[in-house]
């Protein structure tokens, strides 16, 4: 092979990468597969070799560890800090930006490298991350979700009083809509904002005060306008719905995956299959509504009413959709606890219904096909850029994993550390 040379006809090879061996180690690599012992080597930033007896430049010992892909949490809000009604009634305007840049940097600690927030995030957000001001995971966002007035984005109360989870400003267009026309220009103005997905709400909601997470949301030409202006920017549409009528709506628009699915019926997981969609359960969604409410947390006595109402039925439609072969990928949604709790859904996964295999896969691969990263991330296979989580113990237990973790890679650079047998090899 040759070489471009300078001015004094001197050669210039490119720098040999480093190879990183992570040696003796249990690599459970997102696929579905059983967790193997054995090696794998990174150069630079990509996977190059998966296998025993392999050799690096640097090696890191594993012994008694397990290496998995870079998390990936499909439902998250890193704009929310509080759903206290009183304590969002005194949260200055600009307070949840600051709020968002703990929660992302925490979420890479805790394995996460890509993230999907569904409606908060603006494009400031994601542009502070991807030019370094922020630390974090990689963040698709929805920046608004729409919904009808009524619908599970319209704070309005009986008072007349109007308390919204997400203030409307030039970044983030207000989300309430009704009709073909405005559905059509209100996507677009997503769009215009640097959204990597529309959300619409086809069903009410827990946290919306005059709603039922039962009842339909928008037409199905809503819904369809929604999807049509949605491809035309090569854009997917992700749906919060809840009651079946709204989930069967969604799914027959085209929408790609459904949040939440708390009332499947066979119909709906027939749609599911049929259309090749994703379910992301968010399981810690209910759970921690109650939680923060048995903290103290001041809600309205709807939304308490309608998370005591769906906790079980969300539990019973979930194993319903994994013994039915419905795709899983991992969302957590979960607004009312602590950041950094978002690890607790594997287990919640595990427990009601999937195997530790599938849920690795539901939180890895199946993940990254949702979020249109696969080709790259997702898994551990030659070739695939190196994001990578260390953690102690067997991969595939997930009690208390992001207290377990003690390495992140993204792009094959350590994010996140603590300290691992590392040597120079001979």
């Amino acid at each position: 092979m040759t070489y471009g040379g300078n001015a004094l006809g001197s050669i210039e090879r490119p720098a040999r990468l480093e190879r990183v061996l992570f040696r003796n180690g249990l690599i459970a690599d997102g696929t579905g597969a059983e967790p193997q012992h054995g090696d794998l080597v990174i150069e630079g930033a990509r996977i190059v070799d998966i296998g025993t007896g392999l050799d690096g430049d640097v090696e890191v010992d594993l012994e008694g560890r397990s290496i998995l892909p870079g998390l990936i949490d499909c439902h998250v809000h890193v704009m929310i800090g509080s759903i206290d009604t009183v304590d969002r009634l005194q949260t200055p305007f600009s307070y949840p930006f600051f709020q968002a840049a703990r929660h992302l940097r925490i979420l890479r600690s805790i394995g996460i490298t890509h993230a999907r927030d569904a409606a908060g995030a603006d494009l400031g957000v994601k542009l502070a991350l991807e030019d370094g001001l922020l630390e974090g995971p990689r963040l698709q966002i929805a920046i608004s979700m729409l919904s009808q007035t009524g619908g599970h984005s319209d704070g309005w109360l009986a008072s007349g009083n109007c308390v919204e989870n997400r203030i409307g400003h030039p970044g983030r267009p207000r989300g309430v809509v009704d009709g073909v026309e405005e559905m059509r220009k209100a996507v677009r103005e997503i769009i215009r904002a640097g959204a990597d997905v529309i959300k619409v709400a086809a069903s009410g909601g827990v946290m919306s005060p005059r709603d039922r997470p039962h009842h339909a949301h928008f037409s199905q030409d809503e819904l369809a306008v929604a999807v049509t202006e949605a491809r035309a920017a090569d854009l997917p549409v992700m749906a919060h719905a809840q009651g079946s009528a709204g989930i069967k709506n969604a799914l027959r628009a085209g929408v790609r995956s459904i949040e939440h699915g708390i009332f499947l019926d066979d119909e709906a997981i027939e749609l599911m299959l049929e259309h090749d969609a994703f379910l992301v359960p968010t399981l810690l969604a209910p759970k921690s509504v109650l939680e923060a409410a048995a903290g103290g947390a001041r809600l309205t006595d709807a939304t308490l009413a309608k998370a005591h109402e769906v906790a079980e039925a969300h539990l019973i439609s979930f194993k319903r959709a994994c013994e039915a072969g419905v795709t899983i990928a991992m969302g957590t949604d979960a607004v009312g606890l602590a950041p950094g709790r978002n690890l607790e859904e594997l287990d919640l996964m595990r427990a009601n219904g999937l195997s530790p295999a599938k849920v690795l896969r539901a939180s890895t691969l199946d993940s990254a096909r949702l979020l249109g990263v696969a080709d790259r991330y997702g898994s551990i296979e030659p070739g695939k850029r190196a994001d990578l989580v260390v953690v102690s113990g067997h991969a595939h237990d997930f009690t208390g994993l992001a207290h377990r973790i003690e390495a992140v890679y993204m792009d094959g650079a350590p994010v996140e550390s603590r300290p691992i047998g590392t040597r120079t090899a001979a």
